[in-house]
């Protein structure tokens, strides 16, 4: 059974190397970061066949740079080949110092992901068929959009995402934009009251969007909304929102401007 066409558009998945993450080199295990691109292409595979997928393979990869402890590291997905089951993800893993933003490509490769759809339209479906899109620009969007897929471990008995996981994430997606915005490091000041709308089942994918709503002499605060969003229907629903202050920091820990004072009037301006 054909379906519409669809673009292949990209996915984000975010995340930030912890010394847990890391070998004694203080570098990213590849084993974590080959787990972090599988998961990527599991979730855009998924968007765009909406049935569950499997990975079949994945091309030679191979590791040009290394994330170390403190980078952000961002995996940029999408679509690039689809058949009638079969579809070929191409993902990218890019590090990011902190200080600095300085951003270098640690590895890209393709993966390849199988449909595997269920009931009794499995035996005649096919995916759709793809078409190109044109890739945005780095870096033009004041919001970080950063997504996950919930996992039984951070599930409670009932099957729902813990309400700490989710408050976890919606403060990780505020760090990457304050510290982005700042281009310093940044520690969480306060966080304001947070309600959840909905339960967030195992197999959800949660989006994160977070962007700067006010910056202070030292302090930024980050509006932060959390979306879930079903596997296979695409249905989603706002599930959380809450504000975050986040406070620029030196190598001693101590408050240092968030950033220059014109570019706080500007930020201002256009909030």
């Amino acid at each position: 059974m054909g379906k519409p066409a669809r673009h292949g558009s990209t996915t984000n998945l975010i995340d930030i190397v912890f010394p847990g993450d890391t070998n004694h080199h203080g570098t990213l295990f590849g084993g974590a970061g080959l787990a972090l691109m599988d998961r990527v292409a599991f979730i855009a595979a998924t968007r765009f066949g909406r049935v569950p997928f499997v990975t079949a393979s994945c091309e030679r990869i191979d590791f040009r740079q290394p994330a170390r402890i403190g980078h952000i590291v961002e995996l940029t997905s999408r679509p690039v080949k689809a058949g009638r089951r079969s579809l070929t993800v191409e993902v990218e893993m890019v590090a990011e110092a902190i200080v600095g933003r300085e951003r270098h490509t640690c590895t890209r490769g393709l993966f390849h992901m199988v449909a595997r759809p269920e009931g009794q339209d499995g035996a005649n479906y096919s995916l759709p068929a793809l078409l190109p899109e044109a890739e945005a620009a780095p870096g033009t969007s004041d919001t970080v959009t950063m997504v996950e897929i919930v996992f039984p471990d951070q599930a409670n008995s009932a099957g729902r995402m813990f309400g700490g996981e989710a408050i976890s994430y919606m403060t990780k997606a505020a760090f990457v934009a304050a510290s982005r915005y700042s281009s310093k490091l940044v520690v969480l000041a306060s966080s304001e009251r947070i309600d959840f709308a909905r339960a967030i089942e195992i197999g959800e994918i949660v989006e994160t969007e977070a962007r700067v709503e006010r910056v202070g002499r030292s302090s930024t605060s980050i509006e932060t909304k959390l979306w879930s969003e079903n596997l296979l229907t695409g249905e989603r629903q706002l599930t959380a929102a809450g504000h975050f202050t986040m406070v620029a920091v030196d190598a001693d820990h101590r408050p240092v401007p968030a950033c220059e004072s014109g570019d706080v009037a500007d930020h201002q301006g256009r909030a």
